[in-house]
């Protein structure tokens, strides 16, 4: 497959041909008829309004749950919702694909979203692992809220955002979350660079393919087993030392 044309500048192209029913029911990844999930999203969310409600289960899945770039396996089941919750961590692509299943879990449409970026705040060691800055496929979830969709990305813990010097990404359920981009001491955090669809589910034979092409000596390893290692403290340490 050629992933490198895959990529565009719209934001709103639904690449498996998903109709919005889609987005309310389960799926494979986003499992959210899993038990567990419903569990957590009813607890979580509490009561009110939608928008109320996917901002409660926005920052449980942002803070529940630590960022961690190493330790989920090229594996489908690591993918899964509900694995990712029973895990206490993830990285971008399923920490939203985890916030997509609680949104679903109690009514709220949502569906999840790729884009590549170019992330000048890694860490040396994941920099060396994929052999450049640039995070492809770096995943979000949208939110269907009073007849729109709105983003929200979950990914950084504000514990970590702490520890590199980072703002946490706040979201209001009304303008879309994105990430910074510059960090609180105004270096470039984060860039957007393209797009590659919206799913209802996590594309992941998709994402397994397009990792191999661009960061193959990683995503050989992950194969295998996770990578093992603390990002946060990889991150704070070099913070000191800039």
């Amino acid at each position: 497959m050629d992933y490198d044309s895959l990529k565009t500048d719209r934001d709103d192209i639904v690449r498996d041909g998903a109709l919005f029913e889609a987005y309310r029911r389960p799926g494979d990844l986003i499992d959210s008829q899993h038990p567990k999930i419903t569990a957590y999203a009813r607890r979580v969310a509490g009561e009110g309004s939608d928008r109320d409600k996917a901002r409660q289960l926005y920052y449980a899945v942002r803070d529940d749950l630590r960022y961690d770039p190493y330790n989920t396996p090229m594996k489908r089941e690591a993918y899964r919702a509900s694995t990712t919750l029973a895990a206490g961590h993830g990285y971008c692509v399923n920490k939203a694909g985890l916030m997509a299943a609680v949104c679903r879990a109690v009514g709220i449409p949502a569906r999840v979203g790729y884009a590549d970026v170019r992330n000048h705040m890694t860490t040396k060691r994941l920099s060396e692992l994929m052999g450049n800055d640039i995070f492809y496929y770096h995943g979000y979830t949208e939110v269907w809220l009073d007849g729109s969709w709105v983003k929200a990305t979950p990914a950084f813990n504000r514990e970590l955002t702490e520890r590199f010097g980072l703002r946490p990404l706040e979201w209001d359920g009304v303008a879309d979350s994105i990430y910074h981009p510059f960090d609180l001491g105004g270096r470039r955090h984060m860039e957007y660079l393209g797009y590659r669809g919206v799913f209802s589910d996590i594309p992941f034979d998709e994402i397994r393919g397009a990792f191999r092409h661009y960061y193959p000596r990683m995503t050989r390893a992950q194969e295998e087993m996770p990578l093992g290692g603390d990002f946060g403290a990889e991150g704070a340490l070099e913070a000191t030392t800039k």
